[in-house]
């Protein structure tokens, strides 16, 4: 008698909805744990919604309510050492880029925080956009408790909140929960648990209803220019140009015609 096989769910499960792809963590039994091969679906699923010309907004979320992402996946990395395999510091290995991937985006992206993220897990949706939680959910990079790093936390964070309190964060390891996260500016909602999927895919869609060019033109001028003198980031001149593009002339008819614009990304 044969068994008949089973599949295995994939560690990454990747749906399109309209315009808004999502991607969601699925290694539950592991609190969404960062191993090498989910970090290396997750660039490549990144890549290839940007490629997508029908895809103008990504979410990023987990399976499950204990977390949205537990960080390293320290039970692999354990087993790793023990095996004698070599570390290799965050930068100097391949999987390295799934944050930058994430954060270099050229298209919006959305953390629907579905729980606590912490470590990589943190620092994964610090390099999204924006953030959207519940209020039981924690924050937090412990690398500091473990011997670790938190590389792209120690760069980002600063970044994200005032440099005194991300250094605090940084120095002792210690979580926040999501009414400080909120009030610190890491969370752009806090929102009851069963609504963060939902919530977070209906501001997906607002976003992608909006002219692509337009959407993508603002990311771009908005988060370089910070690193930019005024004069300078006025400047910019980023990817395709909204202001010649034939979607602003669509834009300026829909308006006048009081109806919807049909945006040909053109």
């Amino acid at each position: 008698m044969n068994t008949p096989m089973t599949t295995a769910e994939p560690e990454l499960v990747i749906t399109t909805d309209g315009h808004v792809r999502l991607l969601r963590l699925n290694r539950p039994d592991r609190r969404n744990a960062l191993s090498r091969t989910l970090m290396a679906a997750i660039s490549t699923a990144m890549l290839e919604a940007e490629e997508d010309g029908d895809v103008r907004v990504i979410v990023l979320t987990g399976t499950g309510d204990a977390a949205f992402c537990a960080g390293a996946d320290l039970k692999e990395m354990r087993s790793n050492d023990e095996a004698g395999t070599r570390f290799r510091s965050p930068m100097s290995r391949l999987e390295r880029s799934v944050y930058e991937v994430v954060l270099e985006a050229k298209k919006p992206t959305i953390a629907a925080l579905n729980g606590s993220a912490v470590a990589g897990g943190f620092e994964l949706s610090l390099a999204c956009d924006l953030r959207i939680s519940h209020a039981t959910a924690q924050f937090g990079l412990p690398e500091t408790k473990i011997g670790m790093g938190a590389n792209f936390g120690s760069v980002i964070l600063p970044r994200r909140i005032a440099p005194g309190l991300a250094l605090e964060m940084l120095y002792t390891g210690d979580y926040i929960d999501a009414a400080e996260a909120y009030r610190l500016g890491l969370l752009n909602r806090v929102v009851d648990r069963e609504a963060v999927l939902p919530h977070s895919l209906t501001l997906a869609h607002k976003i992608a209803a909006n002219a692509p060019i337009s959407v993508r033109r603002v990311k771009a001028v908005a988060l370089r220019g910070m690193d930019m003198p005024v004069a300078m980031a006025l400047r910019q001149d980023p990817g395709m140009n909204p202001y010649l593009s034939e979607d602003r002339k669509e834009g300026i008819r829909a308006r006048l015609e009081k109806r919807k614009p049909v945006w040909r990304n053109a």
